[in-house]
């Protein structure tokens, strides 16, 4: 049962000053309840669901509306319980915050550059994405430049106030969602025979044209690390909650909404393409599941209008983890944990950790030119691992703090993990049954064996910096929160 605190919330804390801006500038506050929401929305609802998810459905066939109905469950259980911790304290270090507190400095290092690395990745991937939808509309044109125009352009709007950023984010979230619930309305209608000239299709392609599991587990271990990528990207709110009017009851509502919003519109959306359309149809690939079934149903022009949504979708995806990337980056610079000059504020922006958090973005520029037909597949996968390491660290920072706060604040407590210890524990070992299967699985072993090393690396970093006083927050800077 949801066990809510009814405590008055305290205060929200300030953001704490800019160390090494010299001039005691702050993050600039200024984004709204709305805009919080729609963050949420913006950050996942991108590659991985208008493009990747074509992936994992020809890798799983009908059982993709099972890989992400499990993987959707797993990131509802970790946000509620990153919610509970950043509505006790907000902080644009979100959960490299928390991970520092409650485990080790060691963790708060890897936890905060191993999203950075996460988001920087999905940013490439996304960009990736739109190139890859405007090479299709102005053939002859290269995939690597359509990727530089949009990572200068996203690039560009993060350099400028927050509140130009939120407001961007609001109504091209705006124009998503709208887009897939007409898609969700359009598809019921074909699955109920209602829509004029469709015949219900019944059960006929979920269990036709080899079954729920036509590629056996092996499939659907594929479609759930798929799946996992696609929600990558909504712990981004709890970043922008510290940027926000009031951090506290903005990220408790931001979290609440969106988690049941993200089951609706990932597993509604699935389960409506697979039962319309057969899950080995080339379009479904080659075109994105959304673009294939409307052409499917011959709806005229419908397939062009929903690739400019998936255009916009991608971009919109690319501005929010680049502002994500950045925030992270520097609250990790001003805790100590990065390199010092990024610390640097300009009208209330950290532009030094934009301009550093979108290289990885221009890097993609090389990798798209280079080898434009597998980097996107494999950047998928590697950042469907990094997800998961993530909110293994949100698990256990979880676990640990929730007792500290019960004893020693529980008024703070303003969003409560469900059912506690028992599902956070649950939820940790659903996050490490997913990585094991990834080791039995010959597609995703290596990108696995990547991050894992990456991992590695970063915590025995952490630790070295910290053992050896390398690690010097900036002056004038809470190191704990920012």
């Amino acid at each position: 049962m949801n066990r809510t605190s009814t405590s008055t919330a305290p205060p929200a804390p300030e953001a704490a000053p800019a160390a090494g801006s010299g001039d005691g500038d702050k993050l600039a506050g200024g984004l709204k309840q709305r805009h919080l929401s729609m963050i949420a929305l913006g950050g996942v609802i991108g590659a991985g669901l208008f493009v990747g998810s074509g992936a994992g459905i020809a890798a799983a066939g009908p059982s993709v509306v099972l890989a992400y109905a499990l993987s959707g469950l797993l990131v509802m259980l970790v946000m509620r319980m990153l919610g509970e911790l950043a509505a006790a304290d907000p902080a644009s270090g979100t959960f490299s915050v928390y991970a520092e507190r409650a485990i080790g400095p060691w963790a708060g290092f890897a936890a905060g550059w191993m999203f950075w690395a996460l988001l920087s990745v999905g940013v490439a991937a996304e960009a990736i994405g739109a190139a890859g939808i405007m090479t299709g509309w102005f053939p002859g044109t290269p995939s690597w430049l359509w990727v530089l125009l949009f990572m200068a352009v996203f690039c560009g709007t993060n350099l400028a106030a927050v509140s130009n950023f939120g407001e961007f984010e609001f109504w091209f979230a705006a124009l998503k969602i709208f887009a897939i619930s007409a898609f969700l309305v359009i598809g019921v209608l074909a699955v109920t025979g209602v829509l004029p000239g469709t015949d219900a299709p019944g059960a006929s392609h979920l269990l036709g044209d080899g079954g729920f599991l036509p590629h056996g587990a092996g499939g659907l271990v594929t479609g759930l690390l798929a799946s996992v990528f696609a929600y990558g990207g909504l712990e981004t709110v709890t970043i922008a909650a510290a940027e926000s009017e009031n951090p506290v009851r903005g990220v408790a509502g931001a979290v609440r909404t969106a988690m049941w919003r993200i089951a609706l519109f990932y597993v509604g959306s699935m389960a409506v393409v697979v039962t319309v359309v057969p899950w080995n149809d080339p379009s479904v690939t080659r075109d994105g599941p959304y673009v294939a079934l409307l052409n499917y149903l011959h709806i005229p022009a419908a397939g062009q209008v929903m690739n400019v949504i998936v255009l916009v979708a991608l971009l919109s995806a690319m501005n929010a983890n680049i502002y994500g990337s950045s925030r992270m980056a520097y609250s990790l610079v001003v805790r100590g944990d990065g390199p010092r000059r990024l610390g640097r504020l300009s009208g209330g922006v950290p532009r030094l950790t934009v301009l550093a958090s979108s290289a990885f973005g221009f890097v993609a520029v090389l990798l798209s030119y280079w080898w434009p037909d597998t980097v996107f597949a494999w950047l998928l996968n590697m950042v469907g691992a990094a997800v998961l390491v993530v909110w293994a660290f949100v698990c256990v920072s979880q676990l640990l703090t929730r007792r500290r706060l019960e004893r020693e604040s529980p008024g703070r407590l303003v969003v409560r993990m469900w059912w506690f210890p028992y599902l956070t524990w649950l939820t940790l070992a659903g996050v490490v049954a997913v990585l094991l299967l990834m080791l039995t699985q010959d597609s995703t072993r290596v990108e696995l064996y990547f991050t894992g090393g990456l991992a590695l690396f970063l915590s025995v970093l952490g630790h070295l910096r910290h053992r050896t006083g390398r690690r010097r927050p900036l002056v004038g800077a809470d190191p704990a929160t920012d």
